[in-house]
């Protein structure tokens, strides 16, 4: 059978939204792994079949362009498609479309294909043979490498909490893009949308880690690097934010 793109509606809740009416981040993020783990499973290879065969995904990168949010109440149209086959993972693309047709939100993510008990990377087409793909991307990136923070702007202190955790027992892909998007000045925040997103994954982050993001501003840029403290020091991931200045 052909492989077809994952297409959903999808209305905005008034409590998915922030205080500006727009669509929270960490909503979209997680409606974009409900749609990748839908499509996964409409293609034989969900998340039941991937650990019956002693393995798992890991996500490794986010790219994200917005040209606008989603707004309270607002129909959108969301599509998924896995783009890329890789040795040891693939690349999954996402888009969405606003009520009145417009593309808005483009992204690309990559996943490695890992053994879940060895936690170590294994080939994707020695383990599932079936992957197959769409050569169409929504976003084209090779998600370069992120640099460090060079000088700490700013500096974000916290523990992760209960409902930070997914159910493979550490922070959820999502939460490090909130994380990295609320390490700014209040200020600067609340008259800044997010443009461009691109995000490094890199360690897991576990349930009561002491947390902090060190953040350095370059104008409308920032660099973030999230990183645990008090005890064993882990860098569990690195980001970028491209910023725009948000109109009325």
């Amino acid at each position: 059978m052909e492989l077809k793109k994952y297409v959903n509606s999808y209305q905005v809740r008034s409590y998915e939204c922030d205080r500006n009416n727009n669509l929270r981040m960490v909503t979209l993020l997680n409606i974009f792994q409900d749609m990748a783990d839908a499509h996964a499973a409409q293609m034989g290879l969900g998340l039941e079949y991937v650990l019956s065969q002693g393995l798992a995904w890991v996500g490794s990168n986010y790219e994200i362009e917005i040209k606008r949010l989603p707004q309270i109440h607002e129909c959108i149209t969301m599509a998924t498609w896995p783009a890329v086959e890789k040795k040891l993972g693939a690349v999954r693309d996402f888009e969405v479309f606003g009520e009145d047709g417009e593309r808005i939100i483009t992204a690309s993510s990559q996943w490695i294909l890992i053994n879940f008990d060895r936690k170590r990377p294994v080939s994707l087409r020695e383990n599932l043979p079936q992957y197959s793909i769409i050569e169409e991307r929504a976003l084209p990136t090779e998600f370069p490498k992120i640099k460090e923070v060079g000088k700490i702007d700013e500096q974000t202190k916290f523990r992760v909490r209960f409902d930070d955790i997914d159910l493979n027992k550490h922070v959820n892909n999502a939460v490090y893009i909130l994380w990295a998007s609320e390490a700014v000045a209040p200020e600067f925040r609340l008259n800044h949308n997010p443009y461009k997103i691109a995000i490094n994954f890199k360690k897991e982050g576990l349930m009561g880690e002491k947390v902090m993001v060190n953040t350095e501003v370059d104008g409308l840029h920032t660099t973030h690097s999230i990183c645990t403290y008090d005890g064993e020091e882990r860098e569990l991931a690195r980001a970028e934010i491209t910023w725009v200045e948000r109109k009325e």
